[in-house]
């Protein structure tokens, strides 16, 4: 079934590129809503049902997975399950708002299958030692910053599935959030919606 979510603007990137500042920043001058992902990992402190995910149990979610329930998931590190459900799309198109959807690669190849249209922004970073740097200062372990790195080099090999590319160049986070917010308004204004 393929649906239109012209209102709804994929920000997709490697761990350490910036996806959740721009985010952020967005949300300071733009009607965003974002896109919640369910997942079968704990909460960690801080952390509550929708904010930043829905948190179910695997049996929840491989019953989800068989009822067709999902947009998209991916098993990921720690033999968590992430993804998204229709139903989280639909409350997002209804939301009156711009929806904003962080999702890895792989979700960006399914998402532009089932959404026509939908537009996908690649958030990257000058180098690889970057995002690694990155990591450090957020106090990742050794282990974790290899593994990322691994899936990171392939990441960049399905760069071409992106609309647009923005590179979040250290201490300019700022023109990072503006070039992306010119984006999102341009393709707002040529479906006619000005907000």
């Amino acid at each position: 079934m393929k649906n239109s979510a012209k209102n709804i603007f994929i920000i997709s990137g490697p761990s350490g590129a910036g996806e959740d500042s721009i985010i952020d920043g967005l949300a300071k001058f733009m009607p965003i809503e974002r896109v919640v992902t369910t997942t079968t990992r704990q909460p960690r402190q801080g952390e509550s049902e929708g904010n930043p995910y829905y948190f179910i149990s695997k049996e929840k979610f491989e019953e989800k997975i068989a009822e067709n329930g999902f947009v998209e998931y991916a098993r990921q590190y720690n033999d968590n399950i992430y993804g998204v459900t229709f139903d989280e799309i639909e409350r997002v198109k209804n939301s009156g708002r711009i929806g904003i959807w962080k999702i890895e690669y792989k979700g960006v190849e399914t998402a532009k299958k089932l959404f026509p249209g939908i537009i996908a922004i690649f958030i990257t970073v000058e180098s690889l030692s970057v995002l690694e740097d990155r990591l450090r200062r957020r106090g990742a372990s050794e282990e974790y910053i290899k593994e990322r790195m691994v899936y990171t080099k392939e990441w960049f090999n399905h760069t071409d599935i992106y609309d647009y590319t923005v590179t979040n160049v250290e201490n300019k986070l700022d023109e990072s959030i503006q070039k992306t917010a010119t984006i999102i308004q341009k393709h707002r204004e040529e479906n006619g919606n000005k907000a």
